[in-house]
């Protein structure tokens, strides 16, 4: 067995398969058309051992930036200048996966997963999902709402691999002391 081949089946068998991400995202939004997610579960396992490679490659600032323009004042309900700063403001498919994995982020710090790195993957997609609906309504959105999806699942396994060199640990102490640092 070849020296890259043998990376590549550690790598496979270190990240496993992303096949119960799909369910965890039609459980957080089901009305986005389920091939939607798995095409991004497909993008995101050929590009996996490219990605890995990344996870030390993310730039926090945009993901703040991202996450703060989305979901600051919630996107609902806020009046006067804030919720029109919002509707102004143009998203492209990084800022909505960025904002969309933070938020994954910050719904697990705050007790609402399990550190499964699936459910994780899961929960940003369809988070992608439910912000390009929001926002591609007033013309807010440049890009398709499949690399959306394919940005936030990218974004949250770079994330879920950070967490999990940051700590030593992975799973769901690696998600938080990532979430400590950003939240």
């Amino acid at each position: 067995m070849s020296f890259s081949n043998l990376i590549s089946s550690a790598l496979s068998s270190e990240l496993g398969d992303f096949t119960s991400a799909q369910t965890h995202a039609q459980n957080n939004h089901s009305s986005t058309d389920p091939s939607l997610f798995s095409s991004a579960l497909s993008f995101l396992s050929e590009r996996k051992s490219q990605i890995a490679e990344q996870s030390d490659d993310i730039d926090e600032e945009h993901l703040v930036q991202s996450h703060q323009a989305l979901y600051n004042g919630g996107g609902s309900g806020g009046y006067g200048g804030e919720q029109q700063q919002q509707q102004q403001q143009q998203h492209d498919s990084s800022s909505l996966g960025a904002g969309a994995a933070m938020q994954a982020l910050k719904m697990f710090s705050s007790g609402g997963g399990s550190g499964d790195k699936n459910e994780f993957i899961g929960m940003a997609m369809a988070q992608a999902g439910k912000l390009w609906e929001e926002n591609a309504g007033g013309g807010n959105v440049s890009g398709s709402k499949q690399s959306a999806i394919n940005s936030a699942a990218e974004m949250a396994f770079k994330m879920y691999l950070k967490g999990s060199g940051s700590s030593g640990t992975g799973g769901p102490a690696g998600l938080m002391s990532l979430a400590s640092k950003f939240l």
